[in-house]
């Protein structure tokens, strides 16, 4: 990248800021939620003033306002591998690997996001993308028509495919070819009313499964949510309705804790939107049902023994209880979690000393006395280390299948047996996805040797 050229951290903030009011114009209902969540942060903020200062601290404040995640499903590996591209011009590569058939759903995902601490403190944007796996559809005929379809369509603007060539060409793009490059690429996340398939061709996918029927049936893979992030989900969900938006009933994810941890997301029922279907002869009019409003709470990222730990009190809460998209169990379920979850730490102490989440390490105080030899949590009790929690920067399949089955309707949850296929998503990508563990590991053992060096300075 020359000093001519735009930051991809630059280009992601534009093209972020660019969605969201794109997305509040195509769905009003998002431009009262992102107003309903400003104030349940400003307000959380006004009553903690201590967080607040971590915040500052940290330099996650100014962050949290602009902070969205967005979500896209693709229909064909060339698609992917594009996608991988066009995030790439926006400093953003593919983390995790999310296999959404363990709950009914026939996707697998990953998140593309910015991964240097630095540039997710800029704008931390990041675009859950799943690619729909026809494979996992029984009927074979279906399978071949949907596949026909989704070869013929194509998701970019020409211009936009030439740009991301030039980034790659180049390192990077000039400030009139960023401009158009936003304006282009928005256009692949662009809600058309207009179908590729005809009404009947629509209702057999959608009775195979509905969210194959969004994947096939449209131009391009439309946003179908936009979420910022609060600082009290619980605040936010009971504030929805006085609002005029009705919440889904349950609030997925962990429990609410003192010490957040991983992430919680709440959303709003999906719209049911007008669609102009290929004609069939009867040019009945028709709708579909995808788009909706997400909010999401964002805690501690949690190590594979803290991983490990959720993962087993979840299932454990699900097999007495699973929750239904219409939330008729609702109370019965958050009995069940907050009860199974009460085995999990919740204070940030033995979260750090007994390995359960990832920390930031600082040096604080005076480090004239300090013994370098000692370990971490040593030098954190002597009041030498300040040790922050890492914020959850990635997803939970089995909230993500949560969200999109609470707006699909129960019938969207099918029995298909748990399907992982990382090598597949990978070479459809194009590139291996980043393992997460492996990022929040070295940023916390970066943070640390930091630490240890000021704090090596200082006594020399």
């Amino acid at each position: 990248m020359t000093l001519s050229h735009i930051s991809p951290d630059e280009i992601r903030a534009r093209f972020a800021r660019a969605m969201s009011g794109m997305y509040r114009a195509e769905v009003p209902a998002y431009g009262t939620l992102v107003s309903l969540v400003a104030a349940v942060n400003a307000g959380t903020l006004a009553t903690d003033p201590a967080e607040k200062a971590r915040l500052d601290a940290l330099g996650e404040f100014d962050r949290i306002s602009e902070e969205r995640h967005g979500a896209i499903r693709l229909g064909t590996a060339e698609e992917l591998a594009t996608m991988r591209r066009l995030f790439a011009v926006m400093g953003m590569v593919p983390v995790g690997y999310y296999d959404l058939s363990v709950a009914g759903v026939p996707v697998h995902s990953t998140a593309f996001r910015p991964i240097d601490p630095a540039s997710l403190a800029k704008n931390p944007f990041r675009v859950f993308t799943s690619l729909l796996r026809l494979d996992l559809i029984a009927d074979e005929a279906l399978r071949a028509e949907a596949a026909e379809v989704l070869e013929a369509r194509r998701i970019y603007t020409p211009r936009c495919l030439d740009l991301i060539a030039k980034a790659e060409a180049e390192g990077g793009l000039s400030e009139a070819d960023a401009q158009a490059f936003v304006a282009e690429a928005l256009e692949t996340f662009r809600w058309h009313a207009e179908a590729n398939v005809t009404q009947a061709l629509y209702r057999r996918l959608h009775d195979a499964h509905r969210l194959v029927a969004d994947v096939v049936s449209f131009k391009g893979p439309h946003i179908n949510h936009l979420t910022p992030r609060t600082l009290d989900i619980d605040a936010v969900q009971a504030r929805m309705p006085g609002e005029g938006i009705a919440p889904k009933a349950v609030i997925e994810g962990p429990p609410s804790r003192k010490v957040p941890i991983l992430l919680r997301q709440t959303s709003f029922k999906a719209l049911e939107e007008a669609v102009d279907f290929l004609s069939d002869g009867t040019n009945a009019p028709g709708s579909h049902t995808a788009r909706f409003g997400e909010i999401e709470q964002r805690g501690l990222a949690l190590t594979p023994k803290g991983q490990a730990l959720y993962d087993r009190l979840l299932a454990e809460t699900r097999a007495k209880a699973t929750p239904k998209a219409d939330g008729s169990n609702a109370a019965e379920y958050v009995a069940a979690l907050e009860d199974t979850f009460a085995a999990f730490p919740d204070d940030l102490e033995t979260l750090r000393l007994e390995g359960y989440g990832y920390f930031r390490y600082s040096p604080v105080g005076d480090a004239t006395e300090a013994d370098l030899s000692r370990s971490a949590a040593e030098l954190v009790a002597a009041g030498m280390l300040r040790a922050d929690p890492i914020t959850y920067e990635d997803f939970l399949p089995v909230s993500a299948a949560g969200i999109f089955q609470s707006n699909l309707g129960d019938g969207a949850a099918q029995a298909f047996a748990a399907n992982p296929n990382r090598a597949r998503f990978e070479e459809d990508l194009g590139a291996p996805v980043t393992d997460l563990h492996q990022l929040y590991a070295e940023a916390e053992a970066a943070s640390l040797a930091r630490a240890r060096a000021d704090l090596a300075r200082a006594v020399a």
